[in-house]
């Protein structure tokens, strides 16, 4: 069974050489080592070095607000390699993996894409579509723990990691200093924020019920101290418990307990909604991922953010802060690919720090490549606190791996809890039931 149990350790080497993961304002582009040549540094290309190599290279991706961005980005690579050109498109998101899984079998699709991660990246590996990467780019520096999720089940890597997300609260600081509230220290001060402004008419905090999606991220980023985030995912894949351990159950119970903080008729307001609540100041705080900081900066340029990690609650299993975190998805290359060598190339250079800084400068998001550095102080801050008390975005790391997967399970039950039409027990039980049709554990 395939883990990956983030250790504090391990961040450390990965923060100190990582950068953001969605939205920002940063500038710096230290360049790759021009000592890097195919032999030391698995094809990796030389920096400031023209090129003869030719191919024309369509890259796919599911981000559609990064397409200006990644448009600037490709300049640099064109600028070295003239006889390239690269035709970047994006899919919307939600329909991202089946317009993919048709593109690879059929003639027009993509030479490199963005692929999923962890378990997201398993059906692609099957199909027999994408190239194999072991002994094409030099992925040395990255940690074992971020490639685990390019990884294919077959132990093959598959991709270079682009991007790491991280789970906390956003919120308006204007709105907090208005009100005389400062970042929660305990439970009971995060409890009272919410209440003081839901008694001064605010909505304390923007999420969406409607898009179950989101909603494990919402659990995980209030509830992983409850359940004790990294310590219960390896005692659940030990076999040790499972999803209706009363940790468990008390983490999601959470979300019923805070549903009055959310919007009114939550269930029905969606995740854009959810948003523009959050930077037109209709709603204090937002709890989600570092991916949304570039576009709250875009849409609300005057927005002053500040982020925090939910404290511990009552009885949580962990008694220090957590940050939740994963590694967002890789650069892949079509196994049928007419330009492999140009495409072989380009996801080489994408495993180079310049590569690295210039995503995290022009996209503001953790970059998952050795040796970034975050510019933006909001992403800084992220980045710190994923390294100083980590944990896994619990069931995007290990139970996307079979169907049903344990996200969709769970961000189905807490809608359906917060329509009233279930309890947390029993949103527990129905992950369980389902994640085990597929799930057996280590010691099972």
């Amino acid at each position: 069974m395939r883990r990956l149990l983030l250790t504090l350790s391990v961040l450390c080497l990965l923060v100190a050489a990582c950068a953001p993961s969605t939205g920002g304002d940063e500038s710096a582009a230290p360049g790759e080592d021009p000592a890097a040549t195919e032999e030391e540094g698995g094809g990796a290309s030389e920096a400031g070095t023209a090129s003869d190599l030719t191919g024309d290279l369509t890259v796919w991706s599911w981000r559609t607000e990064d397409v200006a961005g990644y448009e600037k980005i490709f300049e640099t690579f064109t600028e070295r390699h003239p006889g390239v050109t690269i035709d970047f498109v994006a899919h919307v998101n939600t329909e991202y993996n089946t317009i993919l899984s048709t593109g690879l079998t059929e003639e027009g699709g993509p030479d490199v894409m963005q692929l999923r991660a962890y378990g997201g990246l398993q059906p692609f590996v099957e199909s027999g579509n994408l190239l194999p990467l072991d002994d094409e780019v030099d992925v040395s520096a990255f940690s074992e723990e971020i490639l685990e999720g390019a990884r294919g089940a077959d132990g093959s890597l598959y991709g270079v990691p682009f991007a790491i997300q991280t789970m906390q609260v956003f919120y308006n600081a204007d709105v907090f200093a208005e009100h005389g509230l400062e970042e929660p220290e305990t439970w009971d001060d995060f409890i009272a924020i919410n209440q003081t402004l839901a008694d001064a008419g605010v909505i304390p905090m923007a999420t969406t019920g409607a898009d179950a999606w989101m909603l494990p991220i919402v659990h995980d980023t209030i509830g992983a101290t409850r359940y004790g985030g990294a310590e219960f995912a390896e005692a659940v894949l030990a076999g040790e418990t499972d999803f209706t351990d009363p940790d468990y159950v008390a983490s999601i119970e959470l979300i019923d307990q805070v549903k009055d903080f959310f919007p009114p008729d939550v269930v029905g307001v969606g995740y854009t909604d959810a948003q523009v609540l959050f930077t037109t100041g209709q709603a204090a705080m937002f709890p989600g991922g570092s991916f949304e900081t570039a576009f709250f900066r875009e849409q609300a340029p005057d927005l002053d953010m500040g982020v925090f990690s939910v404290p511990p609650p009552p009885d949580a299993v962990s008694d220090t802060v957590l940050t939740p975190g994963w590694m967002d998805g890789s650069w892949g290359v079509n196994a049928s690919s007419p330009d492999k060598e140009a495409a072989l190339e380009l996801v080489r250079w994408m495993a180079t720090e310049e590569y690295g800084q210039l995503f995290a400068d022009e996209l503001g998001q953790l970059s998952a490549v050795p040796g970034v550095t975050p510019q933006d102080p909001l992403l800084a801050e992220m980045a710190d606190g994923y390294e100083q008390n980590p944990a896994p975005y619990l069931h995007l790391v290990h139970f996307r791996y079979g169907e049903p997967t344990g996200d969709s399970i769970l961000g189905e039950g807490i809608q359906q809890m917060l329509l009233g039409d279930a309890d947390a027990a029993q949103v527990a039980e129905n992950v369980q039931r389902g994640v085990s049709q597929w799930f057996t554990p280590d010691g099972g």
